[in-house]
């Protein structure tokens, strides 16, 4: 292997470990106005740009603290503009929607608007 070939390689693996990994999926959400303590103690007062996810994502807690991006693409029901311009907001897990639970997320108010 020359020093070509070596030098390329290793652009190609700094390259890959820089590069993270992203997932998306579509899926329902809804929303909650409550403000009751949230499953994910460790998580309380982080603010109303948060939400509690469905058995899909809780994984027996481990969900709690991450964050999600989330875009809505279009409406589930007949609302007016359920969608604005394709804007995202970011979202911390601070709590668990027990079944039955209507979306993979329950966004809070703000969230969800």
């Amino acid at each position: 292997m020359g020093i070509h070939e070596i030098r390329i390689l290793i652009v190609v693996s700094m390259e890959l470990c820089l590069t993270s990994a992203v997932h998306a999926a579509q899926g329902n959400a809804v929303f909650y106005t409550s403000t009751n303590t949230p499953a994910c103690s460790k998580e309380q007062n982080k603010g109303t740009m948060v939400t509690g996810v469905s058995d899909e994502l809780w994984g027996n807690g481990a969900a709690c603290g991450s964050i999600h991006r989330v875009q809505c693409i279009r409406g589930a029901n007949k609302a007016p503009h359920p969608c604005h311009d394709g804007a995202s907001v970011e979202v911390t897990v601070v709590d668990y929607c027990r079944p039955p639970c209507n979306g993979v997320l329950n966004l809070y108010q703000d969230a969800f608007g």
